[in-house]
């Protein structure tokens, strides 16, 4: 938990640095447009997504979407976590037996 009660880290890009390298610095207006990466703890961006203001974001999307990938991490890859998953639902078996079977093996209402 950070000082500020924020539980992972913000930054702020006021030069535009690494909105620059993200690719969503405006030039024209010296600003970064919102933006969310979800990296893995390896560097890796696993995610993004880049707005502009008239459209608001939804951070229980987000959470479930980190909580995902740390799930398809800490299975190291051998299950999937599907649109609309969310924790505690099945996953998904990664497989050759899988490949153009997912709406029929995935069924997170019954």
């Amino acid at each position: 938990m950070t000082a500020n009660g924020i539980p992972w880290p913000m930054l702020s890009d006021g030069a535009g640095s690494i909105g620059k390298i993200y690719g969503v610095y405006d030039e024209a207006s010296g600003v970064d447009i919102r933006g969310r990466f979800i990296i893995d703890p390896d560097g890796v961006v696993q995610a993004m997504e880049v707005l502009t203001p008239p459209v608001g974001r939804k951070i229980s999307e987000s959470i479930r979407q980190v909580k995902a990938f740390q799930h398809v991490r800490a299975t190291k890859g051998a299950e999937a976590c599907p649109a609309g998953w969310e924790p505690g639902q099945p996953t998904l078996k990664v497989g050759p037996d899988l490949v153009g079977k997912v709406w029929k093996v995935w069924k997170p209402t019954e």
